[in-house]
C-alpha cells in the first residue's frame, strides 16, 4: 500500500463543534438566587446550642428558650441577627391554654443563613486546624 507521509495527509474533521475558550467569559447573577448572607461567628454557648438546633428544624420561642437556658429567646435571635443572620420568624395562629386565639412565633433559618453557617463553620475548623 502506498500511503501518502502522514505530515502530507489533511487532517480529518470530527464535525463536532469545538469549545471555545471563551464560552463564559462572565457570570452573571441568576435573578431568583438568594443572596449571600454574611455570618460573623460566635463562641457563645447559648448561641451554639440555638444554632444547632435551628439547622435541624424550626424552633418555637419557647423551645429556644429552653434550649439555650436563658428565658429571652428573642434578645438572643436578636443577637444573631446582629451578627449576620436574618433568623426568620414566622408568625402560626394557634390557642393557648386559657383558649384565646394568639400567633406563636416559630423561628427557622433560610438557605442563605445555612450557607452562612456552614461557611463560618469550615473555616472555624480550618483555623482550629481540623
Amino acid at each position: 500500500m502506498d500511503r501518502p507521509p502522514s505530515g502530507d495527509r489533511p487532517k480529518k474533521k470530527s464535525g463536532r463543534r469545538q469549545a471555545k475558550p471563551d464560552l463564559f467569559p462572565t457570570t452573571e447573577p441568576v435573578s431568583d438566587s438568594t443572596p449571600t448572607a454574611r455570618f460573623s461567628g460566635t463562641d457563645n454557648p447559648r448561641h451554639l446550642r440555638v444554632l444547632h438546633s435551628l439547622m435541624t428544624r424550626p424552633r418555637k420561642r419557647e423551645e429556644i428558650d429552653h434550649i439555650a437556658g436563658a428565658s429571652n429567646g428573642p434578645e438572643l435571635i436578636a443577637e444573631l441577627r446582629r451578627r449576620g443572620l436574618r433568623a426568620a420568624c414566622q408568625r402560626t395562629p394557634g390557642v393557648d391554654r386559657d383558649g384565646k386565639p394568639v400567633k406563636f412565633g416559630i423561628y427557622y433559618l433560610d438557605d442563605a443563613d445555612r450557607r452562612a453557617i456552614n461557611a463560618w463553620l469550615r473555616l472555624r475548623d480550618r483555623k482550629a486546624g481540623r
